[in-house]
């Protein structure tokens, strides 16, 4: 497991936490405590096989970004690395929560320290499938 002192706030979740698969899934970043989110906000694709998680993302203030982890239940653990479009190079570690929304989309809950080192939030919606 990626060890990281990371502080979970299970207040924060929303909907039923989840144990599921997160292969082929699409979220799109829906708010943070680091990043405005644009008309056109951060997606993410991720991939999952046996419990190891990774994928991209883009859009918003990121040109480039790629994450990968483990997924343990309804909780992943992972790092990640991104160029932002002001030209700087972002990484971390974050612990995320899976949980199912009431309309049956999925969420995911990001808890992670920002380069302030204060604690930091940003929650992810499932793109629903066309």
């Amino acid at each position: 497991m990626i060890q990281a002192n990371i502080a979970v706030d299970f207040s924060a979740v929303e909907g039923e936490r989840e144990d599921v698969s997160l292969n082929n899934v699409v979220f799109e970043m829906v708010t943070s405590t680091t990043s405005v989110v644009a008309a056109e906000p951060t997606l993410f694709r991720y991939f999952e096989n046996e419990g190891v998680v990774w994928g991209d993302y883009t859009g918003d203030t990121v040109i480039e970004g790629r994450f990968s982890g483990i997924r343990e239940g309804d909780t992943l653990h992972m790092s990640y690395n991104h160029r932002s479009k002001n030209g700087n190079l972002v990484h971390g570690n974050d612990t995320t929560i899976i949980s199912r929304q009431a309309d049956g989309l999925l969420r995911l809950t990001e808890f992670y320290v920002g380069a302030n080192g204060e604690p930091q939030l940003s929650v992810c919606r499932e793109v629903a499938a066309n």
